[in-house]
């Protein structure tokens, strides 16, 4: 009994189990059923949409390639906000275009991102349509993920609402056409039995109608006759803003003058003359989305170099046999080409080697004519043509005159961004290696791979910069760091303002269009990735971060790996400018503004030049026991000249601002005037100088301070509780700072801390200018 009751348990459950999976069933056909939308609508439907969203329905390849990239990528922000004239060079984020749900993500730079965006946007103009497109890089550039992944999202994009495009679809009403009032169609058992049963790809014929599916993907609006198209899209459509644009630009040109295919056509005229009613013609019309399908060649076809080379026609004898029959004539050749398949859509060429040379050569004639012929019939081509080749691969066609005015390239380079560059090792080796460096270094690992893909000559700067020279002191002798920078986006801040006013449109212009030049030789992305997994092997273990001093070791000590690539001097000049920007982080973080002490400092030093060295004085005018030495004199006198200042030129400072208290301050502005001190010009000029310099000069008290560096090291251990409290409180200052403002950890910052101090960069950069 218990064993009965346990398996009727078993079998509700089981029961239970089973309704479950059916209702997950049930949700997933619903769900492919809205997403995918292969229901084919009728004409007058179809008629609907395009007055109520003419832009997204009236499309071809070319519009909704542009449409696609604008839906991924979104609008870019200015370049150079420094300046007010644009030439568009905009900072796009191609993250979900390139990356997000990529198996492997490619990374676009500023420089490659612009000019995509604007191939895209030539696109939408209809300005550039029969082209080929060869997307032209060295090995290592990245072209196949570049490729790769964007017919990827071509294909995700179409299968959204926005992404879809439609062709032609019909419906043949057999029992229609077979009481036509032209017709003498007579179809046997045998012919019924096979429309009910024929489905061939996505033609097939249920029941009472012959459906047939445009393999041309001809786009259902052409089915209106030429002669009457403009007068019936001016009837249909009411936005008048659009109509203009469709009427007068060269974007929507293929609306009014392209053809129907040869099959649409040849259906459409043996309708019409069965049935000698238009009406019914477009009744048996139907839109259906165009299916992009890379791995069935349908809307893509990816062609790679190995690839057999097929040119022989598409013949459906079946589907030709029912027409045949139906409208008792031969007069619909129900014939194409494998080019039918990607019309509206988009064919690429993996590299022009082997036979995609072939291939790419009969594009020729197909591409400056829009036609092709399938033996006797004119096939019309509506195709996006693109591919990939290295430079040495464009003797196949550079020397046909007439075939190369065919063919737009669009240069794909090694990476000339350090962002950029810097996010490729992070994707291949994961965000915590960041984590291992210092702040800047892992930047500038990325600046020394991009020098070596520059070239060293920069004719456009040279002419740009008033004195080129100048700037030579402070980085790299062939200014790549320079040249990196505008290729962010950039303008260094560091540029004298005459440069940057000289800065204008048409030196923006000439900078970039230089471009087209660059980053097609030096160590390429592979040989990058495969360096800085080396590096990391090599210095990750260490107990400290990654430093400048390490980076410096890899490239200088061990050049020999790089064959000589990395310019001569460059990894030199980049440590140079780290050490000055690290000092300039550490001078502001040790920085402390306070304007009472700063008062104070400058009331009791007007007070104490008055007295001898050695004496110790009650200042009048801040109540502070002064001990009058040379150590107090020094460090005031520093921030205001500088911690080489020589004792004479500190003497002679000493003199004119006492000078200058004695006649005018104290027997003028206080005796005669009966201003208190801190209201007279010399305070208030001093005052200036002192804050403008306190920064400057933040280090100079602590530079020559052993037991303010030994603080430093005893930082995060417990003797630095033994140092005195000012001590103390400037070291957790400057930690802080450090971490706060400059991003480091507190190791780190220690890290960093020391460096400045133990190699004396005060000293070694006391007559340079903040950059």
């Amino acid at each position: 009994m218990t064993k009965n009751k346990s398996t009727k348990i078993e079998n509700y459950a089981d029961l239970e189990d089973k309704g479950k999976r059916l209702e997950v069933l049930i949700n997933l056909s619903n769900d492919l059923r809205e997403k995918e939308g292969r229901t084919p609508i009728s004409f007058n439907d179809f008629l609907f949409l395009t007055n109520e969203q003419p832009e997204l329905i009236l499309r071809n390849i070319f519009q909704l390639f542009h449409d696609m990239v604008h839906y991924y990528v979104p609008e870019g922000s200015d370049e150079y906000p420094i300046t007010k004239e644009s030439i568009g060079f905009m900072d796009y984020n191609t993250y979900n275009l390139f990356q997000k749900n990529c198996d492997d993500p490619f990374f676009a730079d500023r420089l490659f991102s612009n000019r995509f965006l604007n191939l895209a946007n030539d696109f939408k103009k209809g300005i550039k349509n029969n082209h080929i497109y060869l997307f032209e890089g060295p090995p290592g550039s990245g072209k196949s993920t570049f490729l790769n992944n964007l017919l990827l999202k071509l294909e995700e994009y179409t299968r959204t609402s926005q992404g879809t495009l439609y062709k032609t679809y019909w419906k043949l009403d057999i029992a229609k056409i077979k009481k036509g009032k032209k017709s003498d169609t007579i179809l046997s058992d045998e012919l019924m039995t096979k429309i009910d049963s024929a489905e061939i790809s996505s033609e097939s014929a249920k029941g009472q109608y012959l459906a047939i599916s445009c393999p041309n993907n001809d786009h259902p609006i052409l089915q209106i006759p030429k002669s009457l198209r403009h007068k019936f899209l001016d009837e249909l459509i009411t936005d008048n803003d659009f109509k203009k644009k469709l009427f007068e630009s060269k974007e929507y040109e293929w609306v009014l003058k392209e053809s129907p295919c040869s099959i649409c056509n040849s259906i459409y005229n043996e309708l019409l003359d069965k049935l000698d009613d238009p009406m019914e013609v477009f009744n048996m019309l139907y839109a259906r989305k165009i299916d992009y399908n890379r791995q069935f060649g349908k809307g893509i076809s990816v062609y790679n170099p190995g690839d057999l080379v097929f040119s022989k026609p598409i013949i459906n004898q079946t589907i030709q046999n029912l027409l045949n029959n139906l409208f008792k004539n031969e007069d619909i050749k129900y014939i194409y080409s494998d080019l039918a398949y990607t019309n509206n859509g988009v064919l690429a060429l993996m590299d022009i080697k082997e036979n995609n040379i072939h291939r790419l050569m009969n594009l020729h004639g197909i591409v400056s004519d829009g036609v092709h012929k399938v033996e006797t019939v004119e096939e019309q081509i509506k195709t996006m043509f693109v591919g990939l080749i290295n430079p040495e691969d464009k003797k196949h066609y550079e020397n046909v005159k007439s075939f190369k005015d065919r063919i737009i390239t669009v240069n794909i380079p090694y990476v000339l961004d350090y962002n950029t560059e810097v996010s490729i090792y992070i994707n291949k080796f994961g965000s915590e290696i960041k984590n291992k460096f210092l702040p800047r270094v892992l930047n500038n690992f990325a600046k020394i791979i991009i020098s070596t893909r520059l070239e060293p000559e920069s004719p456009v700067i040279n002419k740009w910069l008033l004195n080129p020279d100048k700037y030579k002191k402070y980085i790299d002798k062939d200014l790549l760091l320079l040249k990196m920078e505008l290729y962010t986006g950039k303008i260094p801040s560091w540029l004298t303002e005459d440069d940057i006013k000289r800065f204008d449109k048409n030196v923006k212009k000439d900078i970039i269009a230089a471009t087209e030049i660059e980053g097609q030789k030096g160590i390429s992305g592979r040989l990058s990735l495969n360096l800085f997994n080396t590096f990391i092997s090599k210095y990750s273990k260490h107990n400290n971060l990654i430093s400048m001093e390490m980076l410096k070791s890899f490239f200088v000590e061990d050049s020999e790996k790089f064959d000589s690539k990395v310019p001569e001097g460059f990894v030199n000049s980049l440590e140079t400018l780290y050490e000055f920007n690290i000092l300039e982080e550490v001078k502001e973080a040790i920085y402390y503004y306070n304007v009472e002490q700063i008062s104070r400092d400058i009331q009791n030093y007007l007070f104490a030049i008055n007295f001898e060295i050695g004496e110790t004085v009650k200042c009048n005018y801040t109540g502070d026991s002064i001990d009058v030495n040379d150590d107090f004199l020094k460090n005031f006198e520093a921030l205001f000249l500088g911690s080489t200042s020589s004792e004479d030129r500190r003497k002679q400072f000493r003199k004119e601002v006492h000078s200058e208290y004695i006649t005018k301050t104290m027997s003028h502005e206080m005796r005669l005037e009966n201003k208190p001190i801190i209201k007279t010009a010399q305070y208030f000029d001093l005052f200036k100088r002192y804050s403008d310099n306190l920064k400057e000069y933040s280090l100079v008290p602590y530079h020559d301070n052993d037991n303010f560096l030994r603080a430093i090291k005893d930082y995060d251990i417990e003797g630095f509780n033994t140092y005195d409290d000012k001590l103390k409180r400037d070291v957790l200052r400057l930690i802080s700072n450090m971490v706060k403002k400059f991003n480091y950890t507190e190791a780190g910052a220690k890290q960093v801390s020391i460096y400045v101090i133990e190699k004396r960069l005060v000293d070694k950069y006391k007559n340079f200018r903040v950059l």
